[in-house]
């Protein structure tokens, strides 16, 4: 089965904002999402939804380290787009 495209993902995890989801070192984190803009509680910085459309066309992804050069907040991205609520198994 071909994973579904990143504009059916991106609705989930705009469903999912303010639950808590796990970094790959299981920290704890829960995120906000204000105009395609992603932020976490734990950093102080803002991801842009093209950081997430560009790992997820990498996706099923090793960890957050392959995505480290990539990608800015690497390990929450990969924490956010491997977690089943956003996966769904796929």
């Amino acid at each position: 089965m071909a994973k579904p495209s990143f504009e059916e993902v991106w609705p989930r995890i705009l469903t999912h904002k303010g639950e808590t989801f796990h970094t790959i070192r299981g920290l704890p984190f829960t995120y906000s999402i204000e105009e395609d803009v992603f932020c976490t509680n734990r950093t102080d910085y803002p991801l842009s939804k093209p950081n997430f459309e560009y790992a997820y066309s990498m996706v099923p992804i090793k960890g957050p380290g392959a995505i480290n050069e990539i990608v800015r907040g690497p390990t929450y991205v990969w924490a956010v787009l491997h977690d089943e609520r956003i996966s769904q198994g796929e």
